[in-house]
């Protein structure tokens, strides 16, 4: 039986059937995409030494024409080079940039040949182009990040006075805020968006040559050609210019992972925190479409939050290959640590694109149950402000003494009844003492610093195509 066209070739390996927090957010880092931004790569080469002078007008426009140049950002996606193919030849290589320069040599012209990753080595190309498809998925995942920060924004400031239970170590502590739980994730995830969008503006072009000298660009422009052409390069494909070749200094690489790795981590704390206040006996928060089971139709899984949560235990790992593998960058070119990064950084970036979109979707669906929250915060029948007891009655009545009433509260008395009896307290506006709401402290004025930071905007680091 023929196979679903939608579900691509058949011998697609990962389709995200056991990645479901990655499915269609992906589209920026498939084999595909990445195929596009080695040809874009190639052509960018090109118009760079179009730029400097060196190539002639002719040669750059038949290899723009010929590889579907669209300008800006766009680059080449209609290059026409065959996937399946390219992929079967980069085996003997070792990289795809090795077969790819043959396919795209032979489809020019006898004097275009020659500018064609001229002077260029297989890791300048590859590196270039991972930087090329990393700045827009980061800028992707970025703008997803924003969208949540402004949801939250919301979500704080409506709740910023609705009192529920704050739990330590698993236990009800002391009485918060709803809102100043949010404010919380917001922080979180605003700083976690402004270092995302600090690591992909700083992704440089990489143009080294085959030993990272520039050689090979200085054999044929001359040296002060060759010490500007990297920059000209970074501009055709719209990434910063790199101070030097940096093919065994993979700064680029694991400042961007460590980045993706907490924009990852943000939103999943948010996750863990719904997907707790989610359960049955708890029922305080709950996803605006909860999954299903297929056995137990009662049930109203937290299915975003489940998602999320796998994306934040995976992460970490990724993050700290590609530090290894940026350790082990040996030589002027790494024996397999190089290769680790391909498959390691692309995975961090799919889960990114996921992990974000789905917090997107999460935050801006939350429900809140009014009546579970109220219902939670009397469970421990007034203990909640059994802090606030020991540092008001404390003075007046002994630590001991206020240490014998919560023990007997907690083992069935009545909290306001025992605390009446108190002389020493006769005084006391007993009910204000109790009331969860009076001791909140700054959580309001907290919520409102929060929310009152720079709002973020839906655009924020949006992709430009004349960028």
């Amino acid at each position: 039986m023929p196979s679903d066209a939608s579900a691509g070739p058949p011998n697609v390996v990962d389709a995200g059937l056991l990645s479901p927090v990655t499915v269609g957010h992906d589209e920026a880092v498939t084999d595909a995409a990445i195929l596009d931004a080695l040809v874009t790569a190639e052509v960018a080469l090109a118009r760079a030494y179009g730029a400097a002078g060196l190539a002639p007008a002719e040669v750059v426009d038949e290899i723009e024409t010929e590889f579907g140049w669209e300008g800006g950002l766009r680059g080449c996606r209609d290059h026409g080079v065959e996937l399946g193919s390219l992929t079967a030849a980069s085996v003997s290589g070792g990289n795809p940039v090795i077969p790819l320069v043959r396919v795209l040599r032979e489809r020019l012209s006898e004097p275009a040949r020659p500018w064609l990753h001229r002077g260029a080595t297989s890791q300048d190309i590859v590196d270039s182009a991972l930087m090329v498809v990393s700045r827009r998925a980061a800028i992707q995942a970025g703008a997803s990040l924003r969208h949540t920060e402004i949801a939250l924004r919301g979500f704080a400031r409506s709740r910023r006075d609705e009192v529920a239970a704050a739990r330590t170590l698993t236990q009800h502590a002391v009485p918060t805020t709803i809102g100043l739980r949010a404010a919380a994730w917001l922080r979180g995830v605003r700083r976690a968006g402004d270092r995302l969008e600090a690591a992909w503006r700083e992704l440089p072009a990489q143009l080294g040559g085959a030993g990272g000298t520039l050689a090979s660009f200085a054999e044929i422009a001359g040296t002060d050609a060759a010490a500007a052409l990297p920059a000209t390069f970074a501009r055709e494909l719209a990434l910063a210019a790199p101070a030097a070749p940096w093919h065994t200094t993979r700064w680029p690489v694991t400042e961007l992972g460590d980045a993706l790795v907490q924009a990852i981590d943000a939103v999943g704390v948010i996750a863990a925190d719904v997907a707790t206040l989610s359960r049955t006996e708890i029922g305080e928060l709950a996803e605006g479409a909860a999954g299903g089971s297929s056995a137990m139709p009662q049930k109203q899984n937290p299915a975003a939050s489940v998602l999320l949560r796998s994306a934040a235990l995976r992460a970490p790992q990724l993050g700290a290959t590609l530090h290894l593998a940026s350790a082990l960058a040996v030589d002027e070119r790494p024996d397999g640590a190089w290769h680790a990064e391909w498959p390691t950084l692309r995975e961090l970036l799919r889960l990114a694109l996921g992990a974000t979109a789905t917090a997107q979707r999460l935050v801006e669906g939350l429900h809140v149950d009014t009546a579970a929250v109220a219902r939670n915060l009397t469970t421990t029948r007034g203990l909640i402000v059994a802090e606030r007891l020991s540092l008001v009655l404390g003075p007046l009545i002994g630590t001991d003494r206020v240490a014998e009433i919560v023990s007997a509260a907690g083992a069935g008395g009545d909290l306001r009844e025992l605390v009446d009896e108190i002389p020493e307290a006769a005084g006391v506006d007993i009910d204000a003492l109790l009331d969860p709401a009076n001791y909140t402290g700054l959580a309001g004025s907290l919520v409102d610093s929060s929310v009152a930071e720079r709002p973020a905007s839906p655009g924020a680091g949006r992709l430009q195509e004349n960028e």
